[in-house]
Parts: structure tokens; C-alpha cells; sequence
């Protein structure tokens, strides 16, 4: 038996996965974020252990058996989040996570002190990235940055904690702007820039690579075996694309959570900075990625649904299946600024065309489909430098809705498929990362797709239209901006 920890924005889930890698529990607990100031999202490390342990509390106390026999734990999480750690091990301050933007300046800074970032790096510096963040605390908060000890990113504090190990994979790390992810290492420089050294960083593993062992505290808890080993994990959405089976170069996914974000394998470190795309390594040695980011995905309508204090599901149903034509209102979802194609901290989100005659169901439309507008700017950036993407599997809570399915693949253009399990996908690609760990299996034998529930292939009736719209939709943000 092998047990997936994802460590979210939102919450934690678990998930039990057995040798044949099925699905026998899965559990989850909530998370909440802070946000003291504009542009700033804090969470309290020590809420990510607790709200951890107690999901798999609850996996022990409904799954015994099944707990017990857990042979390897996998780690994915929210990927960038700064906790910084003082000569003790405890936290020194909330941590900072990946959708905050008070860093934007220190950004341009680093830039200037390090001007070979980009290529080290393989990214912009963008103040959702972990090493701005050091930046801001180095000229904000001057007394808590001289007492940092250690700098870890939100699961490998959990791991940490989990088993007294301060370990990262390689993945993760790739999100910090301090590793060379060509070379799959901590950069000096890139480290000196931010008045960091080697030491204030985790031992780096590759995500199929054990990296700790599991207390004996908590395996007495939850009854299990000493010596429970603990994987590298990976950031949450490379352990999701485990999760799918996403291990071949070309392989590609969405994912609707909180954030949104199109990932595709690749075989080579292949960074493409000038479009605002993400150039990780994979959670698996030999592959990397490449990913376009929006910071609001399902969160849009989730923000909807507060503000009209109305549940999603019931915002949805009036909709239907389908739609007909694309919604006479538009709306940016960059109500947490936006990475990919612009990379502005301060980009705001909007509905435009509003007139008196505009229903619910047209603001609910505007939602759902400026997601999917966001998602085709994303799909532009990663074809600028290699194939074009003909499908994807979609993934996160937003897979749900095949309305929104639809949308995506007639905004698109392209066919979508909704899978097994794609709600889990993170923590699902998690157990799998710790039972490479655990057996020393080979990848593909363990890393297989999920079954395809249900394909969505775009409407030619409906192509001109959403041209059209999406043409309109991009005049937006520069006419706002300005």
C-alpha cells in the first residue's frame, strides 16, 4: 500500500493507491490562506503539518488495515512558498506563498543583480517565485531575514516535519529561481543574488528517489512498519502529470484548480522566458516541462459564486451542457494578478459589456469562458518554440463541469478529455512517486494513464465565433492596463 500527500493551497488531501495502483480511500482536510495586506497570501506552516497528519488520521481510523500496510509516502505541494526556517527549525515568520504579488520591484531587481538568470534559471523573475520573496524580506523585514537558517518550500516542510529530514526534489526547487535546471542543481549564483548560500538550502533527490524516513512517532500512530520511506515528491503539478501517466515528451494536460496551468513533457531543458513560460524539471531524472500559469482558474468561479452567494453547482445547472454562442459579457480572471503571457503582479480582473438586459447565466458564461481565453493565451505561448498541442487531458476540481470541458475545447480548438480520478491527480501521482520510491520499480510501469471518461471536441458551427470573441477579449488587458 502506498499514500499520496498532497499539500495544497486549499487543503490536503490523501489517498490510499494499492500495488496495482487503485484507488482503495482518500481524504481531505481544509486550508486557510491570509491575506493581511493587498497582494499579499500567507499561511501558517504549522496548519499544513497538522491539517497533513490529521488527514491521515482520518484515512487510520476509516482504513486501518490499509493504513497500516503503507510501505511509501509521496509528497506533492503548492509549488514557490517562502517558509523560512530559524537555528531551531521553527518557522520565523507566515509563510509567503505562489499568489503572492508584494515582490514585483525586488524582481526587477534580481534581474539587474543576476542578468544571467533567465538562462540559468530557464524563467522570468516573477514575485510568485520563491527567490523575489527572500529579496522583499531582506529589505522589509531586515531582522528576520539575518536569522534565516534554512529556506524550504511548503511539502519539503512537511517532510520535513513528517521526518526530521530537510530534503526538496527536483522539481519543486525548479520553481525557487536558485537551481540550475539544466543541471538539476542549487546555483551559487543565482543563490549570492539573493544573499543566500549553499547551506541555506535542502539536499536535493529526484522525486522517484527516497529522501527520508517516516518517524517512528507517527508510524507507531498510524500503525504502520518502521522504516517507511518517504519519496522526493514533486511540485503539484508535475506529481499530477505522474498521476496521469504524463512521462513521455509531448504529453500534455490542464489543470483547473485554484490556479490553471498547461503542462507538456519534454526531453530537454527548453526555456522560453520572453513568453512568460515556466521551464521546470520534471518529478522524474532525463525529463523537464514546460508550463503556462494563470494564478485564477476555478478560483474565478469560486469568487463568483461568493459574490453572488450562490453555490457553483447551482450557477452552473441553468447552463446546461453546452452553450450556443459565446456570452455577450467578457471577464478577465486575473483577480490575483497573472503570469502567463504578461506577467503582472497588478493585473486586475474585470467584466466588461455589462448592460441591463445581461442575466446570471451571461456573467457565469463570461466566467467560464474567460478561463478558457486565458488557457488559449497559454496554448499560444507554449507553441511558440515547438509543436503545436492537439490535446489535453484536463484536470483539477474545474474537470467536473463538462460544460466547462466543452467551452475549453471549442475556445481551444482543440480536443479535451475529462479522466478518471482528475480530481486527485496530485495526490494520486504523490503515491506513485513513493512507491518508485519504496520498490524500485520502473516508471512506466507504474506511471500508466487514467482511463478517458469523456472527449469534447470543438464545434465548427462555433468557431468563427469564438474567434471573434477571443480576438476582442485580447484588446482588454492592454486597454485596462493603460
Amino acid at each position: 500500500m502506498f499514500l499520496g500527500l498532497d499539500v495544497g493551497t486549499s487543503g490536503v488531501k490523501a489517498v490510499l493507491e494499492d500495488e496495482a495502483g487503485v484507488l482503495v480511500a482518500s481524504a481531505s482536510r481544509p486550508l486557510a490562506l491570509s491575506h493581511p495586506q493587498p497582494l499579499w497570501s500567507e499561511q501558517n506552516p504549522d496548519h499544513w503539518v497538522e491539517v497533513t497528519i490529521g488527514a491521515v488520521d482520518d484515512l487510520a481510523r476509516t482504513h486501518p488495515r490499509e493504513t497500516a500496510a503503507v510501505r511509501g509516502i509521496g509528497l506533492s505541494g503548492q509549488m514557490h512558498g517562502a517558509t523560512l526556517l530559524g537555528r531551531d527549525g521553527q518557522p520565523l515568520r507566515p509563510a509567503i506563498l505562489w499568489n503572492d504579488g508584494r515582490s514585483q520591484a525586488e524582481c526587477t531587481e534580481l534581474e539587474q543583480r543576476c542578468p544571467e538568470l533567465h538562462a540559468i534559471a530557464g524563467n522570468l523573475a516573477m514575485p510568485g517565485f520563491t527567490a523575489p520573496k527572500l529579496v522583499w524580506v531582506a529589505k522589509h523585514e531586515p531582522d528576520i531575514f539575518a536569522r534565516v537558517t534554512k529556506v524550504l518550500l511548503p511539502k519539503a516542510y512537511v517532510r520535513y516535519r513528517l521526518s526530521g529530514e530537510m530534503v526538496e526534489d527536483m522539481s519543486d526547487a525548479a520553481g525557487t529561481l536558485w537551481l540550475d535546471v539544466g543541471a538539476r542543481r542549487w546555483s551559487e549564483k543565482l543563490l549570492a543574488a539573493t544573499g543566500l548560500g549553499l547551506d541555506h538550502m535542502p539536499r536535493l533527490v529526484e522525486g522517484n528517489e527516497p529522501s527520508a524516513v517516516l518517524s517512528r512517532e507517527l508510524a507507531q500512530r498510524w500503525g504502520m512498519d518502521a522504516n517507511v520511506v518517504i519519496a522526493g515528491g514533486a511540485g503539484d503539478n508535475a506529481a499530477s502529470a505522474i498521476g496521469l501517466g504524463a512521462i513521455t515528451p509531448g504529453d500534455a494536460f490542464l489543470s483547473l484548480g485554484t490556479s490553471g496551468v498547461l503542462f507538456r513533457v519534454t526531453d530537454r531543458f527548453a526555456p522560453a522566458p520572453e513568453a512568460a513560460v515556466h521551464a521546470f524539471c520534471h518529478a522524474l531524472g532525463g525529463l523537464w516541462h514546460q508550463m503556462g500559469v494563470m494564478l485564477s482558474a476555478a478560483a474565478s468561479l469560486s469568487w463568483l459564486a461568493r459574490i453572488l452567494a450562490t453555490p457553483e453547482a447551482a450557477l452552473l445547472a441553468p447552463l446546461g451542457a453546452s452553450v450556443n454562442r459565446p456570452s455577450p459579457v467578457q471577464f478577465l480572471p486575473y483577480l490575483d494578478g497573472e503570469r502567463t503571457p504578461h506577467n503582472d503582479a497588478h493585473a486586475a480582473g474585470a467584466l466588461v459589456g455589462l448592460r441591463s438586459a445581461a442575466s446570471r447565466d451571461d456573467l457565469v458564461q463570461a466566467v467560464l469562458e474567460g478561463v478558457a481565453f486565458a488557457s488559449r493565451d497559454m496554448l499560444a505561448a507554449l507553441g511558440r518554440r515547438a509543436q503545436p498541442i492537439r490535446e489535453f487531458d484536463l484536470v483539477g476540481g474545474g474537470s467536473r463541469s463538462v460544460l466547462w470541458a466543452q467551452i475549453m475545447a471549442d475556445v481551444l480548438g482543440v480536443s479535451v478529455h475529462r479522466v478518471e480520478e482528475g480530481e486527485v491527480g496530485a495526490a494520486i501521482g504523490a503515491s506513485r512517486l513513493g512507491r518508485l520510491a519504496a520498490t524500485g520499480a520502473a516508471p512506466a510501469d507504474v506511471c500508466r494513464k487514467p482511463q478517458r471518461l469523456q472527449s469534447f471536441e470543438p464545434r465548427a458551427a462555433l468557431r468563427a465565433a469564438y474567434d471573434d470573441a477571443y480576438g476582442r477579449w485580447r484588446k482588454l488587458y492592454p486597454a485596462l492596463k493603460e
